[in-house]
């Protein structure tokens, strides 16, 4: 059998965490057996244990591959010449929002109460977005507001605070639409 290349590797990656991404959503992170993401991604139990050791470790590569997308973008606000003030942030953090991605998300925050390998991912995950929704904050103070470092870090941390809770909240207000809601908005 021929040798996978990086490159290859990584699509084969994303193809089974993009599978395991849409049968979580359908089905649950407890309900969905690798069984489940095999059929759905249509490659065999060896090839999807060749990329994850567990289901665990898709978890953590969906809550990652998430992640990845919010970091591209707010990466981009931030170094933009007029990163984009808080409400603006917020509302175009939440334009992004995927529903199947949120519901994925609400589950894994439910099973982080009792499972402290999930709680890890999530904790990781939460904090980095934070720290990147903090980047962004800040730039704009500096940037756009032409606030002095030293003024700016003492304002970024509560305003950061908001529009991470505000986030969350509409990540959950989403997660919790039925479909039919979904595609009526």
């Amino acid at each position: 059998m021929p040798r996978l290349t990086d490159a290859r590797k990584e699509l084969r990656r994303a193809q089974i965490t993009e599978a395991a991404v849409r049968c979580f959503s359908r089905n649950g992170l407890e309900r969905t057996s690798i069984a489940d993401i095999t059929a759905e991604s249509g490659l065999s139990n060896g090839s999807i244990y060749a990329h994850y050791r567990s289901k665990a470790d898709l978890v953590q590569a969906s809550a990652h591959a998430v992640l990845t997308k919010r970091a591209k973008a707010l990466g981009d606000y931030a170094a933009s010449d007029t990163p984009p003030d808080p409400d603006e942030l917020l509302a175009r953090l939440i334009a992004a929002i995927d529903p199947v991605e949120a519901r994925v998300g609400v589950q894994t925050w439910g099973e982080a109460t009792t499972n402290p390998a999930i709680r890890g991912i999530v904790v990781d995950t939460i904090d980095r977005m934070r720290s990147m929704v903090h980047d962004c904050v800040m730039a704009h103070l500096v940037k756009v507001e032409h606030l002095d470092p030293a003024e700016a870090q003492e304002q970024v941390t509560p305003i950061t605070d908001r529009v991470m809770a505000l986030y969350l909240a509409e990540l959950l207000h989403t997660a919790l639409r039925s479909p039919t809601e979904e595609t009526a908005s």
